[in-house]
Protein backbone atom coordinates (compact mmCIF):
# COMPACT_ATOMS: atom_id res chain seq x y z
CA UNK A 1 0.00 0.00 0.00
CA UNK A 2 1.41 3.37 -1.02
CA UNK A 3 1.92 4.74 2.13
CA UNK A 4 0.94 9.04 0.94
CA UNK A 5 -2.30 7.28 0.58
CA UNK A 6 -4.58 8.18 3.87
CA UNK A 7 -6.04 4.66 4.76
CA UNK A 8 -9.90 6.66 4.88
CA UNK A 9 -9.24 7.25 1.23
CA UNK A 10 -8.00 3.96 0.49
CA UNK A 11 -11.47 2.49 2.29
CA UNK A 12 -13.41 4.58 0.10
CA UNK A 13 -12.23 3.78 -2.99
CA UNK A 14 -12.35 0.22 -1.94
CA UNK A 15 -15.89 0.30 -0.59
CA UNK A 16 -17.28 2.56 -3.96
CA UNK A 17 -15.57 0.22 -6.21
CA UNK A 18 -18.30 -1.03 -8.54
CA UNK A 19 -19.07 -4.61 -9.51
CA UNK A 20 -19.24 -3.95 -13.45
CA UNK A 21 -18.52 -6.32 -16.77
CA UNK A 22 -16.45 -3.96 -17.99
CA UNK A 23 -12.67 -3.52 -16.27
CA UNK A 24 -12.27 0.04 -15.45
CA UNK A 25 -8.99 1.94 -14.79
CA UNK A 26 -8.84 1.90 -10.60
CA UNK A 27 -7.63 6.24 -11.02
CA UNK A 28 -10.55 6.28 -13.34
CA UNK A 29 -12.56 4.41 -10.16
CA UNK A 30 -10.65 6.81 -7.60
CA UNK A 31 -11.58 9.57 -9.02
CA UNK A 32 -14.93 9.09 -9.79
CA UNK A 33 -15.06 8.16 -5.55
CA UNK A 34 -13.98 11.48 -5.14
CA UNK A 35 -16.59 13.24 -7.61
CA UNK A 36 -19.17 11.29 -5.51
CA UNK A 37 -17.69 12.32 -2.74
CA UNK A 38 -18.01 15.98 -3.08
CA UNK A 39 -21.65 15.64 -5.28
CA UNK A 40 -23.43 13.95 -2.35
CA UNK A 41 -21.64 17.21 -0.13
CA UNK A 42 -22.98 19.82 -2.74
CA UNK A 43 -26.37 18.03 -2.34
CA UNK A 44 -26.69 18.30 1.44
CA UNK A 45 -25.74 22.03 1.14
CA UNK A 46 -28.15 23.12 -1.66
CA UNK A 47 -31.03 20.88 0.23
CA UNK A 48 -30.41 22.19 2.96
CA UNK A 49 -30.94 25.86 2.07
CA UNK A 50 -34.62 24.91 0.98
CA UNK A 51 -37.84 22.98 1.37
CA UNK A 52 -39.11 22.33 -2.08
CA UNK A 53 -37.70 20.03 -4.92
CA UNK A 54 -34.34 19.89 -5.50
CA UNK A 55 -32.32 18.41 -8.52
CA UNK A 56 -28.51 18.42 -9.55
CA UNK A 57 -26.37 17.50 -12.50
CA UNK A 58 -23.19 16.01 -10.22
CA UNK A 59 -21.82 14.54 -13.30
CA UNK A 60 -22.06 17.91 -15.44
CA UNK A 61 -21.03 20.11 -12.09
CA UNK A 62 -18.20 17.86 -11.66
CA UNK A 63 -16.97 18.64 -15.19
CA UNK A 64 -17.92 22.55 -14.81
CA UNK A 65 -15.64 22.48 -11.64
CA UNK A 66 -12.80 20.43 -12.88
CA UNK A 67 -12.60 22.93 -16.05
CA UNK A 68 -12.11 25.73 -13.18
CA UNK A 69 -9.58 24.11 -11.07
CA UNK A 70 -7.78 23.58 -14.60
CA UNK A 71 -7.84 27.39 -14.87
CA UNK A 72 -6.31 28.08 -11.46
CA UNK A 73 -2.78 28.17 -10.15
CA UNK A 74 -1.08 28.68 -6.11
CA UNK A 75 -3.33 28.52 -3.09
CA UNK A 76 -6.55 29.29 -5.31
CA UNK A 77 -5.70 25.86 -6.89
CA UNK A 78 -4.96 24.19 -3.70
CA UNK A 79 -7.79 24.94 -2.12
CA UNK A 80 -10.14 23.62 -5.01
CA UNK A 81 -8.00 20.45 -4.63
CA UNK A 82 -9.52 19.97 -1.18
CA UNK A 83 -12.41 20.96 -1.44
CA UNK A 84 -13.45 18.83 -4.72
CA UNK A 85 -11.39 15.61 -2.62
CA UNK A 86 -9.06 16.01 -5.15
CA UNK A 87 -6.02 16.61 -2.60
CA UNK A 88 -3.44 14.26 -3.38
CA UNK A 89 -4.03 14.40 -7.22
CA UNK A 90 -1.90 15.88 -9.62
CA UNK A 91 -3.88 18.47 -11.02
CA UNK A 92 -2.01 18.36 -14.18
CA UNK A 93 -3.21 14.87 -14.92
CA UNK A 94 -6.75 15.29 -13.69
CA UNK A 95 -8.04 16.48 -17.57
CA UNK A 96 -6.79 13.43 -18.65
CA UNK A 97 -8.55 11.54 -16.03
CA UNK A 98 -11.62 13.60 -16.04
CA UNK A 99 -11.86 12.34 -19.89
CA UNK A 100 -11.06 8.85 -19.36
CA UNK A 101 -13.97 9.16 -17.70
CA UNK A 102 -16.27 10.62 -19.76
CA UNK A 103 -15.11 8.35 -22.37
CA UNK A 104 -16.71 5.39 -20.30
CA UNK A 105 -19.97 7.16 -19.26
CA UNK A 106 -21.08 8.58 -22.51
CA UNK A 107 -19.12 6.98 -25.05
CA UNK A 108 -18.75 3.30 -23.64
CA UNK A 109 -20.47 0.21 -24.37
CA UNK A 110 -22.75 1.34 -21.74
CA UNK A 111 -22.79 5.01 -22.42
CA UNK A 112 -26.02 6.67 -21.38
CA UNK A 113 -27.90 9.83 -23.37
CA UNK A 114 -26.83 12.66 -21.37
CA UNK A 115 -27.37 16.27 -23.24
CA UNK A 116 -24.98 18.68 -21.14
CA UNK A 117 -22.99 21.65 -21.24
CA UNK A 118 -20.41 23.31 -19.39
CA UNK A 119 -18.79 26.95 -20.64
CA UNK A 120 -17.00 29.45 -18.97
CA UNK A 121 -17.92 33.07 -19.83
CA UNK A 122 -14.81 35.90 -19.24
CA UNK A 123 -15.92 39.39 -20.06
CA UNK A 124 -14.71 40.87 -23.77
CA UNK A 125 -11.80 42.14 -22.73
CA UNK A 126 -9.72 39.40 -21.43
CA UNK A 127 -8.36 36.83 -23.94
CA UNK A 128 -8.64 32.85 -22.91
CA UNK A 129 -5.15 31.13 -24.13
CA UNK A 130 -5.99 28.61 -27.09
CA UNK A 131 -4.34 26.06 -24.88
CA UNK A 132 -6.84 26.25 -22.06
CA UNK A 133 -9.93 26.37 -24.36
CA UNK A 134 -8.66 23.48 -26.58
CA UNK A 135 -8.40 21.39 -22.57
CA UNK A 136 -11.76 22.48 -21.98
CA UNK A 137 -13.06 21.39 -25.39
CA UNK A 138 -11.43 17.92 -24.89
CA UNK A 139 -11.08 17.12 -21.82
CA UNK A 140 -14.23 18.35 -19.96
CA UNK A 141 -16.58 19.02 -23.37
CA UNK A 142 -17.00 22.72 -22.63
CA UNK A 143 -16.39 25.76 -24.13
CA UNK A 144 -15.57 29.85 -23.59
CA UNK A 145 -17.39 32.67 -24.81
CA UNK A 146 -16.75 36.27 -23.73
CA UNK A 147 -19.12 38.11 -23.07
CA UNK A 148 -20.22 42.07 -22.79
CA UNK A 149 -21.20 42.40 -19.18
CA UNK A 150 -21.54 45.98 -19.63
CA UNK A 151 -24.56 45.13 -21.63
CA UNK A 152 -26.85 42.68 -19.15
CA UNK A 153 -29.43 41.88 -21.73
CA UNK A 154 -27.15 41.14 -24.11
CA UNK A 155 -24.58 38.96 -22.10
CA UNK A 156 -28.04 36.88 -20.70
CA UNK A 157 -29.15 36.27 -24.57
CA UNK A 158 -25.85 34.86 -25.37
CA UNK A 159 -25.54 32.65 -22.06
CA UNK A 160 -29.43 31.51 -22.52
CA UNK A 161 -29.16 30.41 -26.57
CA UNK A 162 -25.44 28.93 -25.24
CA UNK A 163 -27.82 26.55 -22.62
CA UNK A 164 -30.58 25.84 -25.40
CA UNK A 165 -28.75 24.63 -28.45
CA UNK A 166 -26.44 22.19 -25.39
CA UNK A 167 -29.97 20.79 -24.44
CA UNK A 168 -31.77 20.89 -27.51
CA UNK A 169 -34.40 23.76 -26.56
CA UNK A 170 -35.06 22.04 -23.70
CA UNK A 171 -33.46 24.19 -20.72
CA UNK A 172 -34.06 27.81 -21.34
CA UNK A 173 -33.75 31.14 -18.98
CA UNK A 174 -30.78 29.57 -17.53
CA UNK A 175 -29.94 32.94 -15.83
CA UNK A 176 -32.86 36.08 -15.82
CA UNK A 177 -30.55 39.10 -14.98
CA UNK A 178 -26.99 39.83 -14.66
CA UNK A 179 -24.47 42.88 -12.61
CA UNK A 180 -22.38 45.15 -14.98
CA UNK A 181 -19.27 44.53 -12.96
CA UNK A 182 -19.70 40.54 -14.10
CA UNK A 183 -15.96 39.45 -14.27
CA UNK A 184 -16.67 35.91 -14.94
CA UNK A 185 -18.99 33.19 -15.12
CA UNK A 186 -19.34 29.68 -14.95
CA UNK A 187 -22.62 27.76 -16.77
CA UNK A 188 -23.21 24.33 -16.82
CA UNK A 189 -26.75 22.32 -17.83
CA UNK A 190 -28.16 19.31 -18.16
CA UNK A 191 -30.91 16.94 -19.59
CA UNK A 192 -31.83 13.89 -17.67
CA UNK A 193 -33.62 11.46 -20.69
CA UNK A 194 -32.84 8.24 -19.41
CA UNK A 195 -35.87 5.87 -19.08
CA UNK A 196 -36.79 2.92 -16.86
CA UNK A 197 -36.32 -0.53 -18.16
CA UNK A 198 -38.69 -2.00 -18.35
CA UNK A 199 -40.90 0.36 -18.52
CA UNK A 200 -43.97 1.26 -16.19
CA UNK A 201 -47.16 -0.19 -17.50
CA UNK A 202 -49.08 3.18 -18.74
CA UNK A 203 -52.45 1.50 -18.87
CA UNK A 204 -52.00 0.95 -14.97
CA UNK A 205 -51.27 4.36 -14.34
CA UNK A 206 -54.27 5.73 -11.97
CA UNK A 207 -54.86 8.51 -10.12
CA UNK A 208 -53.13 8.20 -6.20
CA UNK A 209 -52.74 10.75 -2.79
CA UNK A 210 -49.27 12.21 -2.25
CA UNK A 211 -49.09 13.20 1.00
CA UNK A 212 -46.44 16.33 0.71
CA UNK A 213 -46.73 16.74 4.54
CA UNK A 214 -49.06 16.59 7.14
CA UNK A 215 -51.29 19.28 6.43
CA UNK A 216 -50.55 19.02 2.59
CA UNK A 217 -51.93 16.31 0.09
CA UNK A 218 -52.29 16.38 -3.67
CA UNK A 219 -53.46 14.33 -6.05
CA UNK A 220 -50.47 12.62 -8.89
CA UNK A 221 -50.72 10.48 -11.57
CA UNK A 222 -49.01 7.22 -9.94
CA UNK A 223 -47.54 4.66 -12.67
CA UNK A 224 -47.29 0.55 -11.37
CA UNK A 225 -45.75 -2.08 -12.21
CA UNK A 226 -45.19 -5.73 -10.91
CA UNK A 227 -41.75 -7.32 -11.22
CA UNK A 228 -38.87 -8.29 -9.43
CA UNK A 229 -36.68 -5.44 -8.37
CA UNK A 230 -33.85 -5.16 -5.75
CA UNK A 231 -34.69 -3.53 -2.34
CA UNK A 232 -32.77 -2.61 0.71
CA UNK A 233 -33.92 -0.84 3.96
CA UNK A 234 -31.63 1.10 6.00
CA UNK A 235 -32.38 0.44 9.76
CA UNK A 236 -30.82 3.68 10.96
CA UNK A 237 -31.64 6.11 8.49
CA UNK A 238 -34.86 4.56 8.45
CA UNK A 239 -35.69 4.46 4.89
CA UNK A 240 -36.27 2.49 2.26
CA UNK A 241 -34.21 1.85 -0.87
CA UNK A 242 -35.55 1.15 -4.34
CA UNK A 243 -33.21 0.02 -7.21
CA UNK A 244 -35.19 0.91 -10.62
CA UNK A 245 -32.64 -0.29 -14.09
CA UNK A 246 -32.56 2.11 -16.59
CA UNK A 247 -31.70 2.19 -20.21
CA UNK A 248 -27.78 2.48 -21.21
CA UNK A 249 -26.56 1.09 -17.86
CA UNK A 250 -27.98 3.65 -15.49
CA UNK A 251 -29.82 2.76 -12.76
CA UNK A 252 -32.19 4.81 -10.30
CA UNK A 253 -32.33 4.51 -6.18
CA UNK A 254 -35.26 5.67 -4.79
CA UNK A 255 -34.80 6.37 -1.34
CA UNK A 256 -38.22 6.49 0.56
CA UNK A 257 -38.24 7.54 4.14
CA UNK A 258 -40.49 5.69 6.57
CA UNK A 259 -43.54 7.86 7.31
CA UNK A 260 -43.07 9.39 10.98
CA UNK A 261 -39.23 10.31 9.76
CA UNK A 262 -38.80 13.56 8.09
CA UNK A 263 -36.76 13.76 4.41
CA UNK A 264 -34.46 16.13 5.80
CA UNK A 265 -33.30 13.62 8.51
CA UNK A 266 -32.18 11.09 5.89
CA UNK A 267 -30.48 13.99 3.58
CA UNK A 268 -28.12 14.46 6.50
CA UNK A 269 -26.52 10.80 6.18
CA UNK A 270 -26.30 10.86 1.94
CA UNK A 271 -22.88 10.31 1.46
CA UNK A 272 -21.07 8.60 -1.23
CA UNK A 273 -20.37 5.49 1.33
CA UNK A 274 -23.41 5.55 1.81
CA UNK A 275 -25.21 5.38 -1.43
CA UNK A 276 -22.67 2.61 -2.08
CA UNK A 277 -23.66 1.03 1.42
CA UNK A 278 -27.40 0.99 -0.13
CA UNK A 279 -26.42 -0.46 -3.56
CA UNK A 280 -24.74 -2.98 -1.66
CA UNK A 281 -27.81 -4.46 0.23
CA UNK A 282 -30.17 -4.75 -2.31
CA UNK A 283 -31.76 -7.97 -2.42
CA UNK A 284 -33.97 -8.96 -5.22
CA UNK A 285 -37.31 -9.69 -4.87
CA UNK A 286 -40.91 -9.44 -5.79
CA UNK A 287 -42.71 -6.42 -5.95
CA UNK A 288 -45.48 -4.01 -6.85
CA UNK A 289 -43.81 -0.80 -7.31
CA UNK A 290 -46.39 2.80 -7.72
CA UNK A 291 -44.24 5.69 -8.01
CA UNK A 292 -45.41 9.32 -9.48
CA UNK A 293 -44.40 10.82 -12.62
CA UNK A 294 -42.74 14.05 -11.97
CA UNK A 295 -41.12 16.71 -13.98
CA UNK A 296 -38.45 19.07 -12.64
CA UNK A 297 -36.63 21.84 -13.97
CA UNK A 298 -34.32 23.47 -11.47
CA UNK A 299 -32.27 26.53 -11.36
CA UNK A 300 -29.24 27.34 -9.16
CA UNK A 301 -26.90 29.91 -8.86
CA UNK A 302 -24.35 28.21 -6.43
CA UNK A 303 -21.91 30.62 -5.28
CA UNK A 304 -23.16 30.41 -2.12
CA UNK A 305 -23.53 26.95 -1.45
CA UNK A 306 -19.94 26.53 -2.96
CA UNK A 307 -18.57 28.99 -0.11
CA UNK A 308 -19.62 26.72 2.52
CA UNK A 309 -17.91 23.69 1.23
CA UNK A 310 -14.84 25.87 1.47
CA UNK A 311 -14.61 27.14 -2.12
CA UNK A 312 -13.62 30.80 -1.41
CA UNK A 313 -10.26 31.73 -3.14
CA UNK A 314 -11.87 31.44 -6.49
CA UNK A 315 -14.64 34.39 -5.95
CA UNK A 316 -12.34 36.60 -4.09
CA UNK A 317 -10.13 39.67 -5.41
CA UNK A 318 -7.48 38.11 -5.46
CA UNK A 319 -7.71 34.70 -6.82
CA UNK A 320 -5.61 33.11 -8.94
CA UNK A 321 -6.93 32.12 -12.75
CA UNK A 322 -3.92 32.95 -14.93
CA UNK A 323 -3.75 29.19 -15.46
CA UNK A 324 -6.86 30.56 -18.23
CA UNK A 325 -5.50 34.06 -18.49
CA UNK A 326 -2.30 35.19 -18.40
CA UNK A 327 -3.96 38.59 -16.98
CA UNK A 328 -4.53 39.18 -13.21
CA UNK A 329 -7.62 40.77 -11.32
CA UNK A 330 -9.78 37.99 -13.01
CA UNK A 331 -12.05 36.76 -10.40
CA UNK A 332 -15.35 33.65 -10.64
CA UNK A 333 -18.66 36.03 -10.02
CA UNK A 334 -21.19 33.24 -9.79
CA UNK A 335 -21.59 29.51 -10.90
CA UNK A 336 -24.84 28.42 -12.71
CA UNK A 337 -26.49 25.43 -12.84
CA UNK A 338 -30.02 24.28 -14.39
CA UNK A 339 -30.92 20.86 -15.36
CA UNK A 340 -34.52 19.16 -16.22
CA UNK A 341 -35.87 15.39 -16.11
CA UNK A 342 -39.33 14.09 -17.18
CA UNK A 343 -40.08 10.57 -15.09
CA UNK A 344 -42.76 8.99 -17.16
CA UNK A 345 -43.84 6.17 -18.53
CA UNK A 346 -41.95 6.80 -22.18
CA UNK A 347 -39.53 4.37 -23.25
CA UNK A 348 -37.90 4.71 -26.30
CA UNK A 349 -36.82 0.94 -26.83
CA UNK A 350 -39.66 -1.17 -25.23
CA UNK A 351 -43.22 -0.91 -25.33
CA UNK A 352 -44.62 0.37 -22.48
CA UNK A 353 -45.47 -2.40 -19.92
CA UNK A 354 -43.23 -4.82 -21.36
CA UNK A 355 -42.17 -7.12 -19.22
CA UNK A 356 -44.64 -7.21 -16.52
CA UNK A 357 -45.14 -10.22 -14.41
CA UNK A 358 -48.12 -11.95 -13.43
CA UNK A 359 -47.78 -13.66 -9.93
CA UNK A 360 -49.60 -16.59 -8.55
CA UNK A 361 -49.87 -14.72 -5.49
CA UNK A 362 -49.84 -10.89 -4.96
CA UNK A 363 -46.75 -9.80 -4.09
CA UNK A 364 -45.96 -6.69 -1.49
CA UNK A 365 -46.71 -2.92 -2.83
CA UNK A 366 -44.74 -0.14 -2.60
CA UNK A 367 -46.26 3.00 -2.96
CA UNK A 368 -43.79 6.31 -3.29
CA UNK A 369 -46.65 8.66 -1.81
CA UNK A 370 -44.47 10.54 0.78
CA UNK A 371 -41.15 12.99 0.10
CA UNK A 372 -38.60 10.38 -1.55
CA UNK A 373 -34.53 11.00 -2.34
CA UNK A 374 -33.81 9.88 -5.84
CA UNK A 375 -30.30 8.68 -7.49
CA UNK A 376 -29.66 8.23 -10.56
CA UNK A 377 -26.07 6.55 -11.15
CA UNK A 378 -23.77 4.56 -14.03
CA UNK A 379 -23.57 1.47 -13.07
CA UNK A 380 -20.23 0.82 -15.27
CA UNK A 381 -18.52 3.09 -12.97
CA UNK A 382 -20.78 4.32 -10.50
CA UNK A 383 -20.42 7.53 -11.68
CA UNK A 384 -23.41 9.61 -10.09
CA UNK A 385 -24.80 11.39 -12.75
CA UNK A 386 -28.38 13.13 -11.13
CA UNK A 387 -29.29 13.63 -7.42
CA UNK A 388 -32.58 14.72 -6.42
CA UNK A 389 -35.49 15.47 -3.98
CA UNK A 390 -39.26 15.13 -5.04
CA UNK A 391 -41.35 17.07 -2.26
CA UNK A 392 -44.31 17.05 -4.69
CA UNK A 393 -44.51 15.82 -8.18
CA UNK A 394 -47.07 18.38 -8.73
CA UNK A 395 -44.35 21.39 -8.79
CA UNK A 396 -41.26 21.64 -11.26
Amino acid sequence: MDPSVPLPLVILVLLLSPVSSETVDPSVVDLTNRNSDFAARLYRAVASQTDVNVFLSAFTLSAGLMAMLSATKGSTQNQLLQALTMNGLDPNTLPDLFQSLRTVVLQGSESINLQQGVAIFPPQNFEVSWSYQNLLQLKFGGTVRNLVYTAPQEAVDVINRWAQDQTGDRVRELVTSLDPQTQLLLATTAVCQLQFSPSFNSSLSQEERFYVDKYHVVMVTMMFRAGKYFLAYDRSAKAGVLKLPMTNGAAMLVVLPDEDVDITTVEEEVTAEKIQAWIKQLKKTKLEVQLPRFQLERSYSLKDALQTLDITQVFEDDADITNMCEAKGLKLTQVYHKTTVSVNEHSDDITAGDGDIVFSTLPPRLTINRPFIFIIYHQTTGSLLFMGRVVDPTKK
